[in-house]
């Protein structure tokens, strides 16, 4: 096997041979002559290529993402990567002000770089990228799918599905995993699997009655003169993030111990590289790499990361690819004599108007588009700033959604969840229906109103805190904070669970919240079944439409300490 010394120095060759800093690409997009060649533009290694994309959330078309400017990390993950983010997260990875990768993998200067640099993603041009690396790498390429692919957007939401496995099949993945694709319903999501014609991969999903296995936990490919097995982990926690009425059946969890024998099992059917193609989330992933042996590549999805160079855990590469389609990943590798020798990495930014769309990816998506055109286009009204969702607390797209909430449904406290999908829509731009549901359009939008007493409310936010500051990584259950509106509070993320969150007030009065005192509480994404109330996309573009122009502030309703 290779030593550590050997990994550290193809990672440090990696860092020079991909420019993810202040090389080629950049010096080509600050002279604003950006081409698909240099995008593409790859030193090829070895005999295995592993392709990745994930958490797409349903983007047929390019978009604006604004990364996050705060992405905190806390026990072993505090300071370190991904947790680092704009001027730090540049100067880590040698990422020029101002460049496209600035553009690409931080949020400053995000509207006027965005004006440089257009729209990142859209199928058609990934298909375009994936399409170019399969003509130069044929049989030896793997295309892989994290999954957080049916679920974001209008047309999969209408079409339950169906239009993202339609145009995905196009691009002929040959394995995925998934989270949110859960939200279908578990028999949607048989009868979509059942028909993918390639395998839905998920050794963690078990039915809750005799334990047998939902879907298949492993696939073997061969490519490269080398069997290559690929091992699914769906997202851990879908049960517990989401509504488990959608799923009754079905057990999750992280398995470690279940993950160790299908790695030792591939091993011993001859596998010379094993892959897990993940959906835990980045940090659960470190935690996988160091207590299951024998991964030799984890694919990363969920948490929304975009990682320049791959993350070395022993001897296990970590690969985070982002969302949105604004990336996708290439890593080659070379794999002969028993074990893996080498490797070269490149996260491959999705500029659109740099790439040229794929013909028959372009079709499949304007047939499915076509019959919610009217709708998708539908003006609300304008933005005088930078509507974002991504970080840890609430976004100006967040605080749009939680004003919606308060006046739409006469509340005095929004509560919306800290989902991380949601597109970005730049000042002056009139924001579109299909803006709006892009950040809204899940299986269950019931907004609703209710009482709830002081203790409940921090109870609630006690909660969501533990499941992302959580010091151990196996109990933290993603997403990001929950959005609140009218209520401001202190959160303290290095205390233990029930002694994160003090200060609770009431934002309009300066009132502290009083824990036996009941509040007029609404908010949306209730897990619980039989919610009701109007579908959240309906009670935002009501708010944006009486408006007109909207200009969130930045969020400052919540102090953050222990960081």
């Amino acid at each position: 096997m290779i030593s550590r010394r050997d990994f550290l120095t193809a990672a440090a060759a990696t860092a020079i041979l991909t420019g993810s800093g202040g090389g080629r690409l950049a010096r080509l997009a600050a002279q604003q002559s950006l081409t698909e060649r240099d995008i593409l533009a790859f030193e090829p290694l070895g005999n295995v290529t592993l392709v990745h994309l994930t958490d797409i959330h349903a983007q047929l078309v390019p978009i604006h993402f604004r990364e996050p400017s705060i992405n905190i990390g806390v026990g072993s993950a505090k300071g370190r990567v991904p947790h680092i983010t704009g001027a730090a997260f540049r100067k880590q990875f040698g990422i020029a002000d101002k460049s496209a990768e600035a553009f690409a993998l931080t949020y400053d200067d995000f509207a006027s770089l965005a004006a440089n640099y257009g729209r990142m993603g859209g199928l058609d041009r990934i298909a375009a990228v994936v399409k170019a690396i399969r003509a130069e790498r044929g049989n030896n390429m793997l295309l892989l799918d994290g999954g957080d692919t049916w679920s974001g957007s209008w047309t999969t939401l209408q079409t339950k599905g169906q239009d993202m496995v339609d145009v995905m099949a196009a691009l002929k993945p040959d394995a995925m995993t998934g989270h949110w694709e859960f939200t279908l319903g578990d028999a949607r999501v048989k009868e979509l699997t059942d028909k993918l014609g390639f395998p839905f991969l998920a050794q963690n999903v078990r039915d809750s009655e005799f334990e047998d296995r939902v879907f298949p936990a492993q696939q073997m490919f061969e490519r490269g003169g080398v069997k290559v097995a690929v091992i699914g982990q769906a997202f851990p926690f879908t049960p517990i993030a989401n509504p488990r009425w959608m799923m009754p059946k079905w057990t999750f969890g992280i398995r470690e111990a279940d993950l160790q024998k299908e790695v030792d099992d591939a091993r011993a059917a001859g596998a010379g590289l094993v892959v897990l193609l993940s959906h835990n989330g980045f940090d659960v992933d470190v935690k996988v790499a160091e207590v299951v042996k024998g991964i030799d590549v984890i694919l990363s999805g969920h948490t929304h990361d975009a990682v320049p160079q791959p993350t070395l855990i022993g001897k296990t590469i970590i690969v985070a690819t982002g969302s949105n389609g604004k990336f996708v990943s290439r890593l080659d590798l070379d794999v002969r004599d028993g074990g893996l020798k080498g490797y070269r990495y490149r996260l491959i930014p999705v500029f659109a108007d740099a790439i040229k769309p794929d013909a028959e990816t372009s079709a499949i998506i304007e047939r499915h588009r076509a019959p919610f055109a009217k709708d998708l286009g539908r003006v609300l009204g304008k933005t005088d700033t930078v509507l974002y969702r991504r970080g840890n607390f609430n976004g100006t797209f967040d605080n749009v959604i939680c004003d919606a909430i308060l006046k739409q449904r006469d509340a005095e406290i929004a509560l919306s969840p800290g989902i991380r999908w949601g597109t970005s829509v730049l000042p002056g731009q009139d924001i579109t229906f299909e803006d709006v549901t892009n950040a809204t359009a899940l299986t269950y939008p019931a907004c609703y109103r209710m009482a709830m007493n002081g203790k409940r409310l921090k109870e609630v936010l006690e909660d969501v805190a533990d499941n992302i500051f959580n010091p151990d990584p196996f109990y933290q259950q993603g997403g990001d904070m929950v959005r609140t509106g009218g209520l401001g509070y202190t959160i303290d993320v290095s205390k233990p669970i029930g002694q994160r969150i003090s200060g609770m007030t009431l934002l309009g009065s300066g009132k502290t919240i009083e824990a036996e005192k009941d509040y007029v509480v609404a908010g949306w994404a209730s897990i619980n079944q039989g919610t009701e109330g109007p579908p959240i996309w309906d009670v935002v573009a009501k708010h944006i439409e009486d408006a007109k122009v909207v200009a969130p502030r930045e969020a400052d309703a919540v102090k953050v300490l222990g960081t």
